[in-house]
């Protein structure tokens, strides 16, 4: 699938027209943590929103999400102008900015009813455009590798690794722009840059035509073919497991964003610029693990990398119990300096599993319903995560943690903590990977 030549269809070549659409299409999805930094100052200085509300209208805002595998079959079934890929990606794109640009130019007048329809608009317009992007990578995923010595071993996860380098490069310049310019500029601001960057990805994928990307030929099916096609690959058990499990695993996870959000903003009075640096750790992290996944651990079987991935972030959470009883401030350690340092990689610790899985079902998939299966993983992911944060709000406010009380927040940390470590139990719903001999079979 990579070729060092930059031949059609590769990662490789600097004018590749794969990696003009994908590379801007995965750094913008990586750069949206840049308006949604400000959306949590909005939120809660603007609006003067509480620590369950606020994680409640975050979760909530990404409902569009569940709606994946609806965009999924869209993408492979109905074609425009003779494309299927190219087009939502601008679809989502044009939603994407309308939405910032009003919430941008019309803020004083919105409720927080209004604001939430146009967050759930935006993320309705990044689900399309993930979708296409995510089936691209899955379509070239089961192209044959180019014959050189290390292809087979190679070949599964290099386009993965690249989106995933993209995606998080544009995540640590949200992060650090976002970072620097919340102290300076108002959200408002912030909204409409982001807004005009999504037109101006509007206008770059319009101008490239899905010809040139070099995928593999297929035929138009309809709506209904293409779901009997997704049904009978969500029978196959490997398939149906590993999903089933990939997202129970997040969702027994109970999340305590909003309440540690406040904690360190109003508690422990940490600067917005910090949490800003804080995250731009963990998206430099991020962009270090594909780095690393690619070269080194690819070999290793998925199920353990998986569940040692899962067992770092327990690990990471009791952690942060430590954190807030203060044993690292007795140590000497300031409540900044680990804030950077621990508190950014906690959160994008969660997405780590995330790029061995997709390798893995992109090995799974059935030739033709590649856009349908990766839609359903990830909508299922989505899912997970709300009813993670739905599940955050009832462990908060059963134990009574509030906007100003935060003592019984330990409990609530190791209680997360336990829950993240279930899931290993029954890590062996996770198949074996393929090898390249059976990957040919499918």
């Amino acid at each position: 699938m990579v070729s060092s030549d930059g031949s059609r269809g590769s990662v490789g070549g600097g004018g590749n027209p794969i990696k003009k659409v994908l590379g801007l299409g995965y750094w913008v999805q990586g750069f949206r943590c840049f308006p949604w930094l400000a959306v949590n100052f909005f939120l809660k200085d603007g609006l003067n929103v509480d620590p369950s509300k606020l994680q409640i209208l975050l979760n909530s805002a990404n409902l569009p999400m569940v709606g994946k595998p609806l965009y999924g079959l869209v993408s492979d079934s109905i074609y425009i102008s003779g494309q299927h890929r190219v087009p939502y990606i601008a679809l989502g794109a044009f939603l994407q900015a309308l939405s910032w640009l009003v919430i941008a130019i019309y803020p004083s007048s919105m409720s927080i009813f209004t604001i939430s329809v146009y967050l759930l608009l935006s993320n309705l317009g990044a689900s399309i455009a993930e979708v296409a992007n995510d089936a691209i990578v899955a379509e070239m995923g089961k192209q044959p590798p180019p014959a050189t010595k290390n292809s087979q071993s190679s070949s599964s996860g290099s386009l993965q690794s690249f989106v995933w380098i993209a995606s998080s490069i544009g995540g640590v310049l949200g992060n650090l722009v976002g970072g620097m310019f919340i102290g300076r500029f108002s959200p408002q601001s912030m909204f409409l840059a982001f807004g005009l960057l999504l037109s101006l990805q509007f206008f770059i994928t319009i101008s490239v035509s899905e010809s040139s990307l070099g995928l593999p030929k297929s035929t138009s099916a309809g709506i209904r073919k293409q779901f009997s096609q997704l049904l009978v690959a969500l029978r196959k058990p490997e398939i149906a497991y590993s999903i089933s499990w990939f997202a129970v695993s997040y969702a027994i996870i109970p999340a305590l964003t909003g309440t540690m959000f406040f904690y360190q903003t109003e508690y422990l009075k940490i600067d917005s610029s910090v949490l800003g640096i804080s995250k731009v750790v963990g998206q430099a992290t991020m962009l270090l693990w594909g780095i690393i996944y690619n070269q080194y651990l690819k070999s290793i079987p998925s199920r353990k990398l998986i569940s040692a991935i899962q067992s770092m972030m327990a690990v990471f959470m009791i952690s942060d119990f430590l954190f807030v009883r203060g044993f690292y401030r007795q140590m000497g350690m300031p409540d900044s300096l680990y804030v950077v340092m621990f508190s950014g990689f906690l959160e994008v610790l969660y997405f780590f599993k995330v790029l061995p899985f997709s390798v893995l079902i992109a090995q799974l998939c059935p030739h033709g319903c590649e856009g349908s299966i990766m839609a359903f993983l990830m909508s299922a992911v989505a899912l997970a995560f709300i009813v993670s944060g739905y599940l955050g709000v009832a462990l908060v406010s059963w134990i009574n943690i509030t906007g100003t009380d935060f003592s019984r927040l330990p409990i609530a940390l190791l209680i997360q903590a336990a829950c993240t470590l279930l899931p290993i139990f029954w890590s062996s719903c996770i198949p074996d990977d393929l090898k390249p001999k059976d990957r040919k079979k499918d």
